[in-house]
């Protein structure tokens, strides 16, 4: 490694690291003060808030990480061009893209390490931070919110095979609408689906309401004439109580994980269901390349700043630029979840602009 890129490697490295452990000291700090009350009047165990919020800590990196990128990279390229580093550098023949490579690969591997702490940490400290906040939650004595719950696109694995989809559920009232469930055979082969509109749990046993029987053979095809009831009785072990703890969420699940939930879900004729799921997949591929970006969109403003006013002008553009970059990510997202763009486009459409965008003006750099 050259001295150059040493010396660059050096005060990102430094800046990063100090802007990581800043955000993650006033994220506990003030997380801890907005639940003061709650951990002082139900007296939770200081080992259990300590295992909570360190079980959070790879979510919480993840987040912040991009803007200590960010952060470093305004300090680190300000200073040099301030110091007219820059300027000596450029006239020695070096371009650009030169200079800069360093914390370009920083941002590549900072992209790679979330992208590894996303697929194989956070579903396993996410479930842990989950069953810690029931454990928090459960000392708590008025549970009025929990009572008018509705949970919306729910759906779990079941036993012997089944897979259930219900739009919405109600705790309270253990009551289902929009219902579908999906019995396959031991080699997931579709082998009935089964359709209501409603299931009430009463006594016991889940009755469902309007519902239409579908039988498969190994083709895929259905096997004689759907059979509709107005009332039928199913024999299903699981328990409303069931079907809040093993529901499913992408957030709980690596790549493989949900890529293969969403190949089973495939079969259930939920459009709108797997196409979020699909989405949700996608941004796990695409969201860990935020580091990497939002570095390329300091750099040009950066290398702009001379003096100080145009300075804190472009420290100000640059972080604007990366808040835009956010609310367009989610814009781009929530458009496709409704439908408007395919999948891969909404996971993808943001970071596409923001590259694009972010080339086009190092390019135009002197």
């Amino acid at each position: 490694m050259r001295i150059l890129d040493k010396y660059i490697l050096k005060s990102i490295v430094s800046i990063f690291v100090s802007c990581i452990f800043v955000f993650l000291f006033m994220y506990v700090i003030i997380d801890v003060l907005s639940r003061l009350e709650d951990i002082l009047k139900l007296q939770i165990p200081h080992t259990l808030l300590i295992k909570f919020y360190l079980a959070n800590l790879p979510t919480m990196f993840v987040q912040v990480a991009p803007f200590a990128c960010l952060l470093s990279t305004l300090y680190t390229f300000s200073k040099l061009n301030h110091n007219n580093e820059i300027i000596a550098m450029r006239a020695s023949g070096l371009s650009v893209f030169y200079i800069t490579k360093t914390a370009i690969i920083f941002g590549l591997l900072i992209s790679m390490l979330i992208f590894w702490i996303t697929d194989r940490v956070s579903p396993h400290t996410t479930l842990l931070t989950k069953q810690i906040q029931v454990k928090m939650d459960e000392k708590k004595k008025d549970r009025k919110e929990s009572k008018s719950e509705v949970l919306s696109n729910l759906s779990m694995y079941g036993s012997k095979n089944r897979l259930f989809f219900i739009d919405r559920y109600y705790p309270a009232t253990m009551t289902m609408d929009g219902v579908i469930i999906l019995e396959q055979d031991e080699h997931q082969n579709l082998t009935r689906k089964i359709v209501a509109n409603k299931g009430i749990y009463e006594d016991g046993i889940w009755k469902f309401y309007q519902s239409i029987t579908y039988d498969f053979d190994l083709n895929g095809q259905i096997v004689d004439e759907p059979l509709y009831l107005e009332e039928e009785i199913m024999t299903i072990p699981e328990t409303p109580r069931d079907f809040l703890a093993q529901r499913q969420k992408p957030e709980f699940m690596t790549i493989g994980q949900l890529d293969n939930y969403i190949w089973k879900m495939s079969r259930s004729g939920a459009t709108t269901v797997i196409r979020n799921l699909k989405i949700d997949l996608y941004q796990k591929f695409t969201a860990p390349f935020a580091s990497l970006i939002i570095i390329l969109l300091g750099i040009p403003f950066s290398l702009m700043m001379h003096k100080r006013a145009s300075g804190l002008s472009s420290i100000g553009i640059s972080i604007l630029v990366g808040f835009g970059y956010y609310i367009l990510d989610a814009v781009c997202v929530a458009i496709g979840k409704g439908g408007v763009l395919p999948p891969v486009l909404s996971a993808s459409l943001a970071h596409i602009i923001a590259l694009t965008f972010s080339i086009s003006l190092i390019r135009r750099l002197p």
